[in-house]
């Protein structure tokens, strides 16, 4: 990993605060930039800034990631997820910078039929029918990467946690600690994705000298109920938990029902067994009650 420079857009989420973790771990030679100090929408400044620092890789973890904000035409979702990640694109096929970017499980329709057309999971070459104004953009940012000409990886991801930021894990914790009892939609399933698995499995991707389009995600299928249930289990909470289909919690933008996607061909390329949920359950909590750890 030090024998590359990098560069990380998005730099302040949960994604990019991972990333900076492991790159200063590691000694690596790294940028780091939210959008204070670099808005990936102006197409001048994000060609300025690259042509500037060169690095040989760029990680984008920016990313406009509110799913129901995102079906309003004046958000920021597709400005964001499409024009600024083809800016970026644009400027890395000018420098020849790999360009490592995260997209989601967002791009395929989610149908529950597709559970039987796929027991494994969406392949990478599925076919791609976003439902939700967030899946669209994350699409079309997608094909201006491909479309670019820039040496790439578009690696999708799902149902992201980690120690740092927001997500889903933390928010039962904070939940759980203050309630006795909790509803979780169980009509919902995939599988999440940690953050330190996105970090150590792109570096390996990037060692391997790889390029296309990856998915990474834990191997179990769970609904988000199952999913919360394994949280208070590993955290030894007594929080109950009662499955409620999704009508119970209704919501602007349309999520997809089925979110499994599969893993075979990054599992094949990398060599490496099985990723668990409760193993990355378990380090998110080691690293949330380590005392020198941040809780945001």
């Amino acid at each position: 990993m030090c024998q590359y420079s990098y560069l990380i857009t998005g730099a302040s989420g949960q994604l990019g605060t991972e990333w900076k973790r492991a790159l200063e771990n590691a000694g690596a030679n790294f940028t780091a930039v939210d959008s204070n100090e670099l808005d990936i929408t102006d197409r001048t400044a994000v060609s300025e800034f690259i042509r500037y620092h060169e690095p040989d890789v760029l990680i984008n973890c920016a990313a406009y990631t509110n799913v129901d904000e995102a079906e309003d035409p004046d958000s920021a979702n597709e400005v964001v997820n499409h024009a600024g990640v083809r800016n970026l694109a644009e400027a890395c096929a000018q420098t020849g910078t790999l360009l490592v970017h995260y997209s989601t499980d967002y791009v395929f329709s989610g149908a529950i039929d597709d559970r039987q057309r796929y027991p494994n999971g969406y392949p990478e070459d599925a076919p791609l029918r976003p439902i939700n104004a967030y899946g669209k953009s994350k699409l079309r940012g997608e094909e201006a990467v491909r479309e670019s000409g820039a040496h790439h990886l578009i690696i999708r991801i799902s149902w992201l946690c980690g120690s740092y930021g927001k997500n889903f894990l933390k928010t039962m914790l904070t939940l759980g600690s203050k309630r006795d009892e909790l509803t979780v939609v169980n009509d919902q399933i995939g599988s999440p994705t940690f953050t330190f698995d996105v970090v150590d499995f792109t570096q390996k991707l990037i060692t391997l000298n790889e390029t296309g389009i990856y998915h990474l995600q834990c191997n179990e299928t769970v609904s988000w109920f199952d999913f919360a249930r394994m949280i208070f289990c590993e955290a030894g909470m007594d929080t109950k938990v009662m499955p409620v289909d999704s009508s119970a919690y209704p919501v602007k933008a349309v999520r997809p029902v089925f979110s499994k996607m599969d893993t075979s061909k990054l599992r094949q390329k990398t060599g490496d067994a099985d990723i668990s949920i409760t193993d990355g359950i378990r380090r998110v909590l080691n690293e949330i009650n380590e005392t020198d750890h941040p809780s945001t």
